[in-house]
């Protein structure tokens, strides 16, 4: 027992020795949106400016990450798009649990995602990115007091007399630092649960509209699909379970969050929607309305565009292969053998046929 428990703490020294510099770095980019709150007038003790310095970590972090969410939104768009592909492959192998087989049906599924150029993980990212600073911020949080008191060392700018002004500010008569486990105060148990009731909100309209919206009916009928649609529902029963020990401030934080993806996702399911989805068919017909062509819907669609398909007046045009090209053959084309000139064009050479 007395092992496990060393290990145990060994272990968590090592996972706070590795958030070490993410706490310093949030800690600061609060104490620096602080700062200039309080030189714009507002109150350095006051719960609205330090939820205001929250908000505006939640603003600098998404705008770090936004290469990432571009990624994100490609690797997504993809794998959505390679859906019926990747059902072809698994009906292949339906009911082959051999070694072989079960190999074979791997490589074929990353031959796949290798020439597609998409990867099931890119779209995970983003959230793995925002777990350290989550936890960072937690931890920050969650130790004001005892920084304030002097039983732990201050973070950055983080200092006991720093950590005291925000572990005493309130907004709406609850402290930043209260949870709702442990705490006898009935408005923060309220406060917490309103929050919590929002982020379910947040997060259920967001999956919502991305599996409503932005995803084509050939992705709906797959595992994957499956498996989110009952997330959709999951994740409100995980953030009461788990919101209920967060401090208020990081409840905020995770709010915040949701509220930025939810609007970046709105305006990407409406000017960027995925080819073959409702958004997209309703993106389509009102640029078709307005006389306008969808933008990049070849290259996105993997097809040819208007230009590449249109034909001359009076050629006669047959599917291409792929990668080869053939020249088109005109109607009513007289052969130019010296027979056919002589006989005053009463016959036409046939294949085969020498002059």
């Amino acid at each position: 027992m007395a092992d496990d428990r060393l290990s145990t703490e060994d272990e968590m020294d090592f996972f706070s020795t590795l958030l070490r510099p993410i706490e310093i770095a949030v800690a600061w980019i609060m104490y620096g949106f602080h700062q200039l709150f309080t030189t714009l007038g507002m109150d350095p003790e006051g719960g609205l400016t330090w939820g205001l310095s929250i908000v505006g970590l939640v603003v600098v972090i998404r705008i770090l990450i936004t290469p990432l969410f571009i990624k994100q939104l490609h690797a997504s768009r993809k794998m959505t798009l390679i859906q019926p592909e990747l059902q072809k492959i698994q009906a292949k192998y339906k009911g082959k649990s051999d070694p072989e087989s079960r190999q074979k049906m791997t490589e074929e599924t990353m031959a796949l995602y290798k020439d597609s150029g998409t990867n099931p993980f890119s779209s995970c990212m983003p959230i793995l990115l925002q777990m350290p600073i989550f936890f960072a911020l937690f931890n920050v949080l969650n130790g004001l007091g005892a920084i304030a008191s002097g039983a732990r060392d201050a973070v950055g700018p983080i200092t006991a007399s720093v950590a005291k002004q925000a572990e005493l500010s309130t907004f709406a008569g609850v402290q930043l630092s209260d949870k709702f486990v442990g705490s006898e105060d009935l408005a923060a148990k309220l406060v917490t649960v309103a929050l919590i009731v929002l982020m379910s909100i947040t997060q259920f309209t967001s999956q919502h509209q991305a599996m409503t919206k932005n995803m084509p009916a050939s992705a709906m009928d797959n595992p994957m699909f499956k498996q989110q649609k009952i997330l959709l529902y999951v994740m409100p029963v995980i953030f009461a379970v788990s919101g209920i020990n967060f401090p208020i401030g990081v409840l905020i934080y995770w709010l915040v969050t949701n509220l930025w993806s939810m609007g970046q996702q709105f305006y990407t399911i409406g000017r960027m929607p995925t080819p073959g989805s409702p958004a997209y068919e309703r993106l389509e017909a009102k640029r078709k309305a307005q006389g306008k062509p969808m933008p990049g819907a070849a290259r996105m669609t993997g097809g040819t565009s208007a230009a590449a398909t249109e034909t001359v007046e009076g050629e006669i045009t047959s599917p291409r292969p792929s990668g080869q090209r053939q020249q088109p053959k005109r109607k009513g084309r007289k052969s130019r053998g010296p027979a056919s000139g002589a006989a005053g064009g009463a016959s036409r050479a046939t294949p085969g046929e020498t002059d």
